[in-house]
């Protein structure tokens, strides 16, 4: 199909996602991140959020929570490297708003930097998780 662009998704487990697409959407460090067939050759880190992915012949988008990773855009190939990644209907409310809960008091209670950066990164995550099913769920109406 010329107006698609191949599309993989993969975190350190496993691969989520690999298919064609005709658009995808992610979360760049800069901000959102729009991706077409023909798109000019990018690499960038990307955020705790969801990469959207249309799929030709299917009415709802593919969603993946990613909790940051690289981005590289080829004209007819995006990969998303991804330190975790979780397909949409995988995430758990429950555990992100836990995790969430538990970054906040590791912040709170924590003296030392390194430790103080690791409870910032999981807040962050545990975030961007939960900004993702407010947004599945928004859709799914």
């Amino acid at each position: 199909m010329a107006n698609t662009i191949h599309v993989d998704v993969v975190s350190a487990e496993e691969q989520i996602f690999s298919g064609e697409a005709t658009f995808v959407a992610l979360p760049g460090e800069q901000g959102e991140l729009g991706i077409y067939p023909k798109h000019t050759p990018l690499i960038t880190r990307i955020r705790p959020g969801t990469v959207r992915i249309q799929v030709p012949g299917q009415a709802e988008e593919e969603f993946v929570f990613v909790a940051g990773g690289l981005l590289e855009v080829q004209p007819n190939a995006v990969t998303v490297l991804a330190d975790t990644a979780i397909r949409g209907h995988d995430l758990d409310e429950a555990k992100a708003e836990a995790a969430k809960k538990l970054a906040e008091e590791s912040m709170a209670n924590n003296k030392t930097g390194i430790d103080y950066a690791k409870a910032q990164a999981e807040l962050a995550a545990a975030i961007g998780q939960l900004a993702a099913i407010a947004k599945l769920r928004k859709i799914k109406g």
